[in-house]
Protein backbone atom coordinates (compact mmCIF):
# COMPACT_ATOMS: atom_id res chain seq x y z
CA UNK A 1 0.00 0.00 0.00
CA UNK A 2 1.20 3.50 -0.85
CA UNK A 3 0.83 5.86 2.11
CA UNK A 4 1.62 9.54 2.33
CA UNK A 5 2.58 10.90 5.73
CA UNK A 6 1.44 14.39 6.54
CA UNK A 7 4.05 16.76 7.93
CA UNK A 8 2.68 16.48 11.47
CA UNK A 9 3.32 12.71 11.57
CA UNK A 10 6.94 13.14 10.44
CA UNK A 11 7.47 15.88 13.02
CA UNK A 12 5.97 13.65 15.71
CA UNK A 13 8.83 11.22 15.18
CA UNK A 14 11.63 13.73 14.57
CA UNK A 15 10.71 15.87 17.57
CA UNK A 16 9.70 12.88 19.73
CA UNK A 17 6.35 14.49 20.44
CA UNK A 18 4.70 12.35 23.08
CA UNK A 19 2.34 10.53 22.95
CA UNK A 20 2.27 10.58 19.14
CA UNK A 21 5.88 9.65 18.46
CA UNK A 22 5.44 5.93 19.11
CA UNK A 23 2.72 5.56 16.46
CA UNK A 24 4.84 7.56 14.01
CA UNK A 25 7.86 5.38 14.82
CA UNK A 26 5.88 2.21 14.08
CA UNK A 27 4.67 3.61 10.73
CA UNK A 28 8.27 4.50 9.82
CA UNK A 29 9.34 0.95 10.76
CA UNK A 30 6.73 -0.53 8.45
CA UNK A 31 7.95 1.66 5.61
CA UNK A 32 11.57 0.68 6.33
CA UNK A 33 10.60 -3.01 6.23
CA UNK A 34 8.84 -2.53 2.89
CA UNK A 35 5.38 -3.33 4.25
CA UNK A 36 4.18 -0.02 2.83
CA UNK A 37 5.60 2.40 0.28
CA UNK A 38 6.01 5.74 1.99
CA UNK A 39 5.44 9.08 0.30
CA UNK A 40 6.02 12.65 1.38
CA UNK A 41 4.77 15.79 -0.32
CA UNK A 42 7.56 18.11 -1.49
CA UNK A 43 6.19 20.78 0.85
CA UNK A 44 6.75 18.42 3.79
CA UNK A 45 10.41 18.03 2.87
CA UNK A 46 10.97 21.78 2.64
CA UNK A 47 9.11 22.41 5.90
CA UNK A 48 11.14 19.72 7.70
CA UNK A 49 14.39 21.22 6.41
CA UNK A 50 13.40 24.74 7.43
CA UNK A 51 12.36 23.75 10.95
CA UNK A 52 15.36 21.45 11.44
CA UNK A 53 17.83 24.07 10.26
CA UNK A 54 16.38 26.64 12.66
CA UNK A 55 16.73 24.40 15.69
CA UNK A 56 19.54 21.98 14.79
CA UNK A 57 21.59 23.80 12.16
CA UNK A 58 21.83 23.40 8.41
CA UNK A 59 24.19 20.41 8.43
CA UNK A 60 21.84 18.34 10.59
CA UNK A 61 18.83 19.51 8.53
CA UNK A 62 20.59 18.30 5.38
CA UNK A 63 21.22 14.92 7.03
CA UNK A 64 17.57 14.58 8.07
CA UNK A 65 16.34 15.43 4.58
CA UNK A 66 18.84 12.97 3.09
CA UNK A 67 17.47 10.23 5.34
CA UNK A 68 13.89 11.08 4.39
CA UNK A 69 14.75 11.05 0.69
CA UNK A 70 16.22 7.56 1.02
CA UNK A 71 13.19 6.21 2.84
CA UNK A 72 10.33 7.96 1.05
CA UNK A 73 9.11 8.57 -2.46
CA UNK A 74 8.11 12.14 -3.21
CA UNK A 75 4.61 12.83 -4.46
CA UNK A 76 3.97 14.68 -7.69
CA UNK A 77 4.02 18.47 -7.58
CA UNK A 78 3.56 20.54 -10.70
CA UNK A 79 1.36 23.27 -12.13
CA UNK A 80 -1.54 20.86 -12.71
CA UNK A 81 -1.47 19.68 -9.10
CA UNK A 82 -1.38 23.25 -7.79
CA UNK A 83 -4.25 24.34 -10.06
CA UNK A 84 -6.36 21.39 -8.92
CA UNK A 85 -5.48 22.12 -5.29
CA UNK A 86 -6.58 25.73 -5.69
CA UNK A 87 -9.84 24.67 -7.36
CA UNK A 88 -10.53 22.00 -4.72
CA UNK A 89 -9.30 23.99 -1.74
CA UNK A 90 -10.97 23.06 1.53
CA UNK A 91 -10.18 24.75 4.80
CA UNK A 92 -6.41 24.87 4.27
CA UNK A 93 -4.56 25.38 0.98
CA UNK A 94 -1.44 23.59 2.22
CA UNK A 95 -3.50 20.50 3.04
CA UNK A 96 -5.23 20.79 -0.33
CA UNK A 97 -1.84 20.76 -2.05
CA UNK A 98 -0.83 17.67 -0.07
CA UNK A 99 -3.96 15.64 -0.80
CA UNK A 100 -4.03 16.67 -4.43
CA UNK A 101 -0.37 15.72 -4.78
CA UNK A 102 -1.11 12.36 -3.13
CA UNK A 103 -4.02 11.70 -5.49
CA UNK A 104 -1.91 12.63 -8.54
CA UNK A 105 0.75 10.15 -7.36
CA UNK A 106 -1.60 7.20 -6.92
CA UNK A 107 -1.31 7.13 -3.14
CA UNK A 108 -3.81 4.84 -1.41
CA UNK A 109 -4.01 6.55 1.97
CA UNK A 110 -2.93 9.73 3.74
CA UNK A 111 -1.90 9.42 7.38
CA UNK A 112 -2.38 12.62 9.38
CA UNK A 113 -3.36 13.83 12.82
CA UNK A 114 -5.32 16.71 11.26
CA UNK A 115 -8.11 15.02 9.30
CA UNK A 116 -10.23 18.22 9.23
CA UNK A 117 -7.96 19.83 6.65
CA UNK A 118 -8.36 16.81 4.37
CA UNK A 119 -12.17 16.72 4.17
CA UNK A 120 -12.15 17.22 0.38
CA UNK A 121 -9.44 14.63 -0.28
CA UNK A 122 -10.06 12.08 -3.04
CA UNK A 123 -7.58 9.84 -1.19
CA UNK A 124 -8.66 8.00 1.96
CA UNK A 125 -7.47 9.81 5.09
CA UNK A 126 -6.77 8.18 8.45
CA UNK A 127 -5.11 8.99 11.73
CA UNK A 128 -1.90 7.16 12.73
CA UNK A 129 -3.61 5.03 15.37
CA UNK A 130 -6.46 4.09 13.03
CA UNK A 131 -3.96 3.22 10.32
CA UNK A 132 -1.96 0.94 12.59
CA UNK A 133 -5.10 -0.75 13.92
CA UNK A 134 -6.36 -1.64 10.43
CA UNK A 135 -3.08 -2.94 9.04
Amino acid sequence: MKILLDTNVVLDLLLDRKPYSEEAREIFRRIERGIHIGYLAPTTVTTIHYLSAKSLGRTRADEIVGMLLQLFEISRMDREVLREAAANNGTDFEDSVIYTSAWASGVDRIVTRDKRGFARSKVEVTGPGEFLATE
